[in-house]
């Protein structure tokens, strides 16, 4: 039952997805083209369905979520395009498909992730919700994608990449708070947002959704030295060719997991006052854990 709603989720998210990007037929052709390739091929759109989870708790119509969930996967589209570049990690290969700048090219690439940026903030503006919460909405996203949340976690990880710089845990933990977590709470929050959740609701969601964000990472981190290219769907071995500061470099794999299974406590905790309102969210950190093993 909860496999088939999960999945009903996701095709809600791919049609909202699709439904909100340009037509590749339309001009700029080639930038409309790119951003369908950036956003299309894969993914697992564990955001889009944090946003359906967590507004099914306070029984959201899914309909209303389709808005938060496809502005949170253009946000989180975006940023891999731009996380791609030369530039930056300088990577060929995401979603098991070629990345945007090497199928297209660095400024249409740059350009494609611009736009759908803008575009995830016209979408979610058409949320059909009170105009109160529209503002809450956009708050959320707009703090979660710039230097309080993505961005300044994109920064801190370039100023601790390579030359020998390594971070300690807490400051690990703070980076990938902002770099992976911040998106991730704010898919969770603008689920309940939508519903209309009060304060106490709304910190413990936070509570699972920052140990959800750091459990996701902690998780990325391993399969990079233990998963192979084909099965991530992007480059694997790069965290360790780059100098990169991640969990297992600093506490080894074995600590690494044990770290991600008191995350998976913290989450469990976290989601108690809910009851089994809660399945989906707790079907979807198993999956953020479990993923490829």
């Amino acid at each position: 039952m909860l496999d088939r709603i999960l999945s009903e989720w996701r095709e809600r998210a791919d049609a909202a997805l699709a439904h909100a990007l340009p037509a590749t037929d339309a001009e700029p052709r080639r930038l409309h083209q790119a951003m369908g390739h950036a956003v299309l091929l894969g993914g697992k759109r564990m955001r889009p369905l944090l946003v359906y989870a967590s507004g099914a708790l306070f029984e959201v119509a899914p309909v209303v979520l389709d808005a938060p969930a496809a502005a949170v996967e253009f946000i989180h589209a975006y940023s891999l395009v731009h996380d791609d570049l030369p530039a930056m990690d300088d990577d060929a290969l995401r979603r098991g498909q070629p990345t945007v700048h090497v199928a297209f090219d660095e400024a249409t690439a740059i350009l494609a992730g611009d736009a759908l940026q803008s575009l995830a903030f016209g979408v979610l503006a058409d949320t059909q919700v009170a105009d109160p919460i529209r503002v809450d909405l956009l708050r959320t996203l707009a703090q979660a994608a710039g230097v309080a949340g993505m961005c300044g976690g994109q920064a801190l990880d370039i100023d601790a990449t390579g030359a020998g710089v390594r971070l300690d845990v807490a400051a690990l933990e703070r980076l990938h708070s902002l770099k992976t977590g911040a998106l991730i709470r704010a898919s969770v929050r603008m689920g309940a947002l939508c519903g209309g959740a009060d304060l106490s609701a709304l910190e413990s969601l936070d509570r699972y959704a920052q140990a959800l964000g750091l459990a996701f990472q902690v998780r990325d981190d391993i399969l990079d030295i233990e998963g192979d290219s084909q099965t991530l769907g992007k480059t694997a071995g790069k965290d360790i060719a780059q100098d990169k500061s991640t969990f297992p470099a600093l506490i080894g794999l074995d600590d690494s997991r044990a770290r991600l299974s008191e995350l998976a406590q913290a989450m469990t905790q976290a989601l108690e006052p809910f009851g089994e309102r809660a399945a989906a969210l707790r079907a979807l950190g198993r999956l953020a854990i479990e993923r490829d093993r």
